[in-house]
């Protein structure tokens, strides 16, 4: 494949995530410390939609179903976050945002059951 413009740096806000199509992938971008980063939607512990769970601190990025964290600088696992993010390659061409597609990154997910009680944050 070849370098896909996906959108505009002034399209998402700092410490904002943002998901976007490119030819029938779903990429979530990531604004943070002034620098960009382009991963697959879903955390890779469960599922859980980063667009709507996800919340971006400066340099980390949190999933608040399970509190699973990322260091977006280092692209590190934090605390006890087990699985790593995969990472589409990205760069910024004056306002143009682009990423390089291979193909679709995707996580393995494990055979857990995903049970609602044990949600950290819940709907009343």
């Amino acid at each position: 494949m070849t370098w896909k413009r996906v959108c505009s740096t002034s399209d998402i806000a700092a410490n904002c995530l943002k998901l976007f199509d490119v030819d029938g992938i779903s990429i979530l971008i990531v604004s943070h410390s002034g620098d960009f980063k382009a991963i697959p939607p879903l955390c890779p512990h469960m599922e859980e939609p980063l667009a709507s769970s996800g919340i971006c601190d400066g340099k980390v990025l949190t999933c608040t179903k399970h509190l699973w964290q990322w260091d977006l600088v280092t692209n590190e696992p934090q605390a006890e976050t087990e699985k790593p993010l995969l990472i589409y390659e990205l760069k910024v061409e004056g306002d143009d945002i682009q990423v390089f597609i291979e193909h679709e990154l995707e996580y393995e997910f494990d055979e857990e059951d995903d049970d609602e009680d044990d949600d950290l944050f819940w709907d009343d």
